[in-house]
C-alpha cells in the first residue's frame, strides 16, 4: 500500500516476450496488485509473465486483439473489483521509470485528481532522450487534443504513464471508448466531458532503441478521433448555452408575469 491506500498497476502486452518478465519484476513493492492484460499475443508474453514469480500478479488474456485501450479497459476493471484506490498504467515493454509511480498515484490518492497523465515534454532529459520528430508529433498531437476536448491545459497526450481514480472508472462509459491507436485522445476527451479533473505529472522519458509501432494509418486515426471529439464538445457546448439561454428567458418571463396588474 501507498499511504495505505490500495494501488494496482495494469500492464497492456502484445507480443512483448523480450521485456514483459522484467516490466513486471520492476513494479514497486508498494503496489498490491499488478494486472497483465495480454492483448492475443503469439509469443508467450502471459507465460512469461507467470514465470516472473511476483504474488501481486493476474494475468488476463483475450483470445482475440482487441486493442491496447480495450487491454486497459479490461484492467480497469479487474482492479475495480479488487477495491484498488488508485489504478495506473504501465507498458509492457518496460518504457516507463517505476521511480516516478509514486509521483503519479499521489494526486489520486490524495484526491487532488481524478485522472494523472505522465509528461515526458518537462522533463529535463526529454530533448536528450526523445527523438524530435517524435518530439514534435507528441507536442502538435496534444494541442489538437487540447483545443479538441477543450482541456485548459495539456502537453503530452501521448504518455501511456497514467494513474485514474474509482471515481473516474465508474463514471466513464469504458464500452464505448476507442480500443486502439487514439485510446489516449479519446479517454481525455470523454474525462472532459464528464468534468473530471486531469493533472499532469513530469516523468522520465524512456527509450531503448525500438522502432516505433505508429504508423501513417495510426496517425490519420488519431487525428480523426481529435476532430470527432472536436465536433462533439462544440456541439455539447453550444447545446449547454442553449439550455441555459432557454433558462433565463423562462425565469425572466416568470419574474415579468409576476409584476404585471391583474385586470378586473
Amino acid at each position: 500500500m501507498l499511504h495505505g491506500a490500495r494501488v494496482a498497476v495494469v500492464i497492456p502486452a502484445r507480443d512483448e516476450a523480450r521485456w514483459i518478465a522484467e516490466a513486471v519484476g520492476a513494479v514497486p513493492a508498494f503496489v498490491d496488485h499488478v494486472i497483465v492484460v495480454d492483448d492475443a499475443s503469439r509469443d508467450g508474453t502471459a507465460e512469461l509473465a507467470r514465470g516472473a514469480g511476483d504474488e501481486r500478479l493476474e494475468v488476463v488474456v483475450h483470445a482475440e486483439c482487441r486493442g491496447v485501450g480495450a487491454a486497459i479497459v479490461s484492467g480497469y476493471r479487474r482492479a475495480r473489483a479488487l477495491g484498488a484506490a488508485a489504478v495506473a498504467v504501465m507498458a509492457g515493454d518496460g518504457q516507463m521509470d517505476p521511480r516516478d509511480l509514486p509521483r503519479v498515484v499521489a494526486p489520486i490518492l490524495s484526491g487532488e485528481a481524478d485522472y494523472v497523465k505522465g509528461d515526458r515534454l518537462r522533463h529535463p532529459d526529454v530533448f536528450r532522450v526523445m527523438p524530435l520528430p517524435r518530439l514534435a508529433a507528441t507536442a502538435a498531437l496534444a494541442a489538437l487534443t487540447r483545443r479538441a476536448a477543450g482541456l485548459d491545459a495539456l502537453s503530452d497526450s501521448q504518455c501511456g504513464y497514467t494513474a485514474i481514480s474509482p471515481r473516474a472508472i465508474d463514471a466513464l462509459d469504458l464500452d464505448g471508448l476507442w480500443p486502439r491507436y487514439g485510446y489516449p485522445n479519446d479517454l481525455l476527451a470523454a474525462l472532459a466531458a464528464r468534468r473530471l479533473r486531469v493533472r499532469e505529472v513530469s516523468v522520465r522519458p524512456v527509450y531503448r532503441g525500438e522502432a516505433s509501432g505508429l504508423r501513417a494509418r495510426h496517425v490519420i486515426t488519431i487525428l480523426l478521433l481529435i476532430a470527432r471529439n472536436a465536433i462533439r464538445h462544440r456541439l455539447s457546448s453550444s447545446g449547454k448555452r442553449q439550455i441555459a439561454q432557454a433558462r433565463t428567458e423562462r425565469v425572466s418571463r416568470s419574474r415579468a408575469n409576476r409584476h404585471e396588474p391583474s385586470l378586473k
